[in-house]
């Protein structure tokens, strides 16, 4: 599940950088910080999981 974060913040951060390089894709970069937020949400979440299972 680590990897499904990564791979969900490094997409997030490769469309907020695309967004900011083109500058008319403001979409680009919302998507990518929606997605950035889920990414941090989802590990904080399961981050609190594992720690009430310990």
């Amino acid at each position: 599940m680590r990897a499904l974060i990564w791979v969900v913040a490094v997409i997030a951060g490769a469309l907020i950088l695309v967004g900011l390089i083109l500058q008319a894709a403001k979409w680009l970069i919302i998507i990518g910080g929606i997605a950035l937020i889920a990414a941090i949400v989802l590990a904080f979440v399961r981050g609190r999981r594992a720690m009430q299972r310990h």
